[in-house]
């Protein structure tokens, strides 16, 4: 990854995955790709409208300033000069409470705008999901609308839609402002109006529904009592919602009428909390505590840390070979530098964004949310979904993930347990908070660090020369060919169902023998593998009489038995992908070192598509954030995040074939095609391609371990 791709994945990453989370479970909310832009742009707005309520209220509070500053200033230009205006300038100001920086707080709203339109943009226009998609008249909204034809020049409608509705939201909010704002609101319309012409109509459509929402909320603030009249606005629609979940509304799932229950209940909160607020007495006003930015500052950098290097690197230390494709090198602490981007954008840059604006009391309130948060993610992570099974370096448990209705019990009832905790130490111990959260990030810092110093020092040992080795397997037509294929996962059992669904296969391996009386000497492959390589010699049993040896080198023995002995019998002998090496998850071939005439060779994963892999490399620089989010949660919320370990990843055409994204909705049930299987299935499809047939008499020996 360059410098900037890191820089965007910092600022721009947090918010594109905020984008897709919310718009995939929309969509399979309505069923409709296009009818989601619509809630898309509606959650959006909400999401952010206390942002930008709290910029444009900063605005204006500089603006009171200036203008109340403004007799003095021009005074103090016309007076004096040089130096000497400088300092006087500095002093009133000073006198005055204001600041030159604050001039700043005036362009917040469009400081906040810019990111959000770039994720927006970069989502939406690569959303393949919409390519050929109608929505009402237009017919495609994965390209520019084309609603108006004009003697067979196709004019795009929606931009100038978009144009308008921003003019008169503009013209309605800039009554009373000073004219450098106006000429900078106008332009940025016209700018979009220019720059977003030509864009699919997904992403003009959904930027026409956010300055819909801007006039609607330009109006709210031209009333008497705005808030007054959105808690009665949201309370009716949630309203509706309630009754048409309860009565009206036949979903797939109970959890879907509950979420839209919940939603339903959530936006007639507000207007029930002002209900109770005026029949309760009048309090005394208490002195609100001062907002403490290092505690909220140092939260932050814990849950970056937890988030961003603990549970990812805990995670590949655990087998950094398996993240590796030799055959398309990267090294998987990129990844680990991609969560921790994304962990430091959401928790150091956007957090940071909203304690910014935040007034003093919602400074205090975020600083304890946040450290609430560190008890609550370090405790799931912990003692929480530890023993869940097989997971691929794909981040896809073999089994799913899945937990019962007592696991999920203890753990709420935990989790309420430690937020009470949390609350009772933010209130009284501020020493002790801090010393606390220095020593857990200084604690989980350090452990980060051995665990990438694990991954380094496990993929400085892949011999990444073997990768260019092409593979080529010599086969005579006159002398002997022996071949030994080990199929890793096969299941001798199975054969004989295969041979009666497919007659057709008998004539295929007609001169073959079936032994329909072996086994495997271990349920796992570094247990029986040294026994079918090695032969009696090397079972479990024979093996543990050799105590003193290491296991590594009594199983490398096994793996040269046989090419060593037809070696010596004068057989050209090619082994390709020997079954763990060396003890590597990637085979380390120079256990062959002492026998040059023997050809080594890796053909897993060289005979992949390389977009693909770019693809898995993608999804894995998403989704290891996601995995550490997930890992971290309250369990009732883990299995939604995983969703089928999709990771909530925003749909895909159903005709697109992506390698990456296998899911398993049963133990014999799955959808998609997943690259730990894809990967040796087109070695097995590609062995043509590395046979040569020679004329020549010499014996062949060629053995090959496959996954599949």
């Amino acid at each position: 990854m360059s410098f900037f791709a890191l820089l965007e994945t910092l600022l721009i990453g947090p918010i594109k995955l905020i984008f897709e989370i919310i718009y995939e479970l929309s969509s399979r909310f309505i069923g409709h790709p296009g009818l989601a832009i619509i809630m898309l742009s509606l959650i959006m707005n909400i999401l952010i409208l206390p942002l930008y309520r709290r910029a444009d209220a900063m605005q204006e509070e500089t603006r009171d300033v200036e203008a109340k500053l403004h007799d003095g200033v021009v005074h103090i230009k016309k007076t004096f000069s040089g130096d000497e205006r400088m300092m006087i300038l500095q002093t009133y100001y000073r006198q005055n409470h204001y600041k030159p920086t604050d001039v700043l707080n005036g362009s917040v709203s469009l400081l906040l705008e810019i990111p959000f339109f770039i994720a927006a943009y970069q989502f939406l226009s690569h959303l393949e999901i919409l390519n050929g998609v109608s929505l009402g008249p237009i017919k495609d909204l994965g390209a520019p609308d084309g609603l108006l034809v004009i003697g067979g020049l196709a004019i795009n409608v929606l931009p100038i839609i978009m144009t308008l509705i921003n003019f008169i939201s503009s013209a309605l909010y800039l009554k009373g402002f000073p004219m450098k704002t106006k000429v900078q609101i106008y332009g940025m319309a016209l700018f979009f109006l220019i720059f977003l012409y030509g864009s699919p109509a997904c992403l003009v459509f959904y930027w026409t529904l956010n300055n819909v929402f801007s006039l609607v909320k330009t109006i709210f603030y031209k009333l008497k009592n705005p808030r007054k009249v959105l808690r009665i606005f949201t309370a009716a629609i949630g309203l509706l919602l309630l009754v048409y979940g309860i009565f009206a509304y036949h979903p797939v799932s109970v959890r879907r009428k509950a979420f839209l229950i919940a939603v339903a209940v959530l936006l007639m909160l507000p207007t029930i909390a002002a209900i109770l607020r005026s029949k309760m007495p009048a309090r005394d006003n208490k002195v609100q505590p001062k907002p403490n930015r290092k505690f909220f500052l140092l939260s932050a950098v814990f849950l970056t840390v937890l988030i961003g290097l603990l549970i990812p690197s805990t995670f590949i230390a655990a087998s950094p070979q398996e993240f590796v494709d030799i055959t398309y090198f990267r090294n998987p602490l990129w990844y680990i530098a991609s969560t921790l981007c994304m962990a430091a954008g959401t928790f150091l840059v956007w957090m940071n964004v909203v304690y910014w604006v935040a007034s003093p009391k919602g400074k205090t309130a975020l600083t304890k949310i946040m450290w609430i948060l560190c008890g609550v993610m370090l405790v799931n992570y912990m003692f929480f979904g530890t023993n869940l099974g097989i997971i691929s370096a794909n981040l896809q448990y073999e089994t799913g993930l899945a937990f019962t209705q007592k696991e999920q019990l203890i753990n709420l009832l935990a989790m309420i347990a430690v937020v009470a905790v949390m609350y009772i130490c933010v209130n009284r111990w501020d020493r002790f908070k801090v010393g606390v959260l220095l020593t857990a990030i200084i604690a989980l810092g350090g452990m980060s660090v051995m665990h990438m110093v694990t991954i380094k020092d496990s993929v400085d040992e892949i011999e990444l020369s073997s990768s260019d080795r092409v593979p080529t397997i010599q086969l005579s037509k006159t002398g002997k060919n022996v071949v030994v294929i080990m199929l890793d996962r096969a299941v001798n059992g199975y054969i004989p169902y295969f041979f009666s669904e497919r007659p057709e296969l008998e004539k295929q391996f007609a001169g073959f023998t079936y032994y329909d009386n072996t086994i495997s000497f271990g349920e796992k492959t570094n247990f029986g593998a040294p026994a079918l390589f090695g032969g009696y010699e090397y079972t479990p049993v024979e093996i543990n009489k050799r105590a003193s040896e290491p296991l590594v080198s009594k199983h490398n023995e096994a793996l040269k038995v046989m090419p060593v002995l037809f070696a010596e019998n004068g057989y050209e002998v090619t082994v390709c992908d020997p079954t763990y090496a060396n003890y590597q998850w990637i085979p380390d071939l120079t256990i062959f070192d002492d026998y040059p005439d023997i050809k080594t060779y890796i053909t897993k994963g060289r005979f992949g598509d390389p977009a693909q892999k770019e693809r898995v490399i993608k999804n894995n620089d998403r989704n290891f954030f996601c995995f550490g989010i997930l890992k971290s949660m309250p369990l009732f919320l883990q299995s939604t995040i995983y969703d089928n370990g999709r990771y909530i990843q925003a749909g895909r055409p159903s005709n697109e074939v992506v390698y990456s994204t296998q899911t398993r909705d049963g133990m014999s049930v799955s959808s998609g095609i997943g690259s730990n299987f894809m990967d040796p299935y087109n070695v097995l499809c590609s062995l043509p391609v590395m046979t040569e047939i020679t004329d020549s008499g010499d014996n062949t020996f060629m053995v090959m371990t496959n996954d599949k």
